[in-house]
């Protein structure tokens, strides 16, 4: 391997990583802070069928988990584009900076962005299945 491939896997390693660690972390935020049934309430609140709730927590843990992993992270990386397309949905009203009150929509689209850059150039060095 020589050292451009190299620090292209690397690269490629710490984009899977840093997602992986945001869904994660979102997960868990509505796992164990809003409630996976507080979640569901306000997805409905939006207009959303509130399984999605459950979807979307299962996706951000397990997904988020894969990609730290380096499992199915093509796949993983693809499924996570409607979630995260549907927080931007959710923020466009907010404006564009998130630091606005209740959070604008930058960077949930830079997650879609992330995410398809992911599916496109795989999972980069120290995966479990490349």
């Amino acid at each position: 391997m020589n050292s451009v491939t190299r620090y292209q896997d690397h690269a490629a390693l710490t984009l899977r990583l840093s997602l992986g660690v945001i869904l994660l972390a979102h997960g868990l935020l509505k796992l164990f802070v809003f409630t996976p049934s507080g979640t569901a309430a306000y997805f409905a609140s939006l207009g959303f069928p509130a399984f999605l709730a459950y979807l979307t927590i299962a996706l951000e843990v397990g997904g988020g988990i894969a990609l730290i992993l380096g499992f199915y992270t093509r796949l993983i990386a693809l499924i996570s584009i409607p979630v995260l397309a549907g927080a931007t949905w959710v923020h466009l009203s907010n404006g564009w900076v998130f630091s606005n009150q209740g959070g604008g929509w930058e960077f949930p689209a830079l997650l879609v962005i992330i995410a398809a850059i992911i599916a496109i150039q795989g999972a980069g060095s120290y995966a479990l299945k490349r």
